[in-house]
């Protein structure tokens, strides 16, 4: 089981997931051109992708979806919150699902879970294969005891370090955005993510990717070394992922 990201971050986001020869997208927040050289510099061709599945429907994460989808023949699974609230539906392979259901993609078992998010039904995923689990955390203002449950003992983890508090607050945006960002309906701060690392069963982790990082209100340097206190350990495995750069493929074992 593998994984790598495109990107991420707030000027676009899209993670690979792939196992047992099925291999899916999870959001497309880049421009077709974009995506497509992206998936190139990975070494993927668009048409082995089996599936995107969707987060929820802000621009950064499903804004490049639809165009994705219709060059190369892939079909789209979302929630159905998130399928009322799409703009742009010209696409006929979507496929609406519950996020308290479970099901197979080829070789990969999708476990979706809802989030606290200011969107329509979001949610975040867990992905299976032969015992390994992968998990997603991002676009989320707060963590619940379900999201605990779903992300303890995962093989790999991708989690939301979206902001340093300090630094939203002493930061540029306006005070409506810094509310948005910094509620619980926004996204993960530095300090929240860590307390999460502390909840859970981190035993099996063989991968902590750090993702979402804001380019105006958090660091890297901030960012690991908040993981790196709650995991009381700076393992060689703990890494961020970049907006531009992304992720080269991670193998789980």
């Amino acid at each position: 089981m593998r994984f790598a990201m495109l990107g991420s971050g707030s000027r676009g986001n899209a993670t690979l997931i792939e196992a047992g020869g099925t291999r899916v997208l999870v959001d497309c927040g880049f421009n077709l051109g974009v995506t497509e050289a992206r998936l190139q510099r990975l070494g993927v061709e668009p048409g082995s992708i089996a599936a995107i599945l969707v987060t929820h429907e802000h621009g950064d994460h499903l804004g490049g979806v639809a165009r994705l989808a219709r060059r190369h023949g892939i079909e789209v699974w979302m929630t159905a919150g998130t399928c009322l609230a799409w703009g742009d539906r010209r696409t006929d392979q979507v496929r609406a699902f519950s996020p308290h259901e479970e099901w197979n993609i080829g070789e990969l078992r999708v476990q979706p879970y809802p989030v606290p998010h200011d969107a329509r039904e979001p949610c975040q995923y867990v992905f299976g294969h032969r015992g390994l689990r992968v998990g997603m955390l991002s676009d989320a203002g707060a963590v619940t005891p379900y999201m605990r449950m779903m992300l303890s003992a995962c093989d790999a983890l991708m989690l939301e370090c979206n902001h340093d508090a300090a630094m939203l607050a002493g930061g540029p945006y306006p005070y409506s955005l810094k509310h948005r960002v910094g509620g619980g309906l926004g996204h993960l701060n530095n300090a929240q993510s860590a307390e999460l690392l502390r909840e859970v069963d981190c035993s099996r982790l063989q991968h902590l990717v750090l993702t979402h990082l804001s380019e105006t209100n958090n660091t890297p340097e901030l960012a690991l070394a908040a993981a790196r206190d709650a995991l009381q350990a700076a393992p060689g495995w703990l890494v961020c992922a970049h907006q531009d750069e992304g992720l080269g493929w991670r193998e789980v074992a």
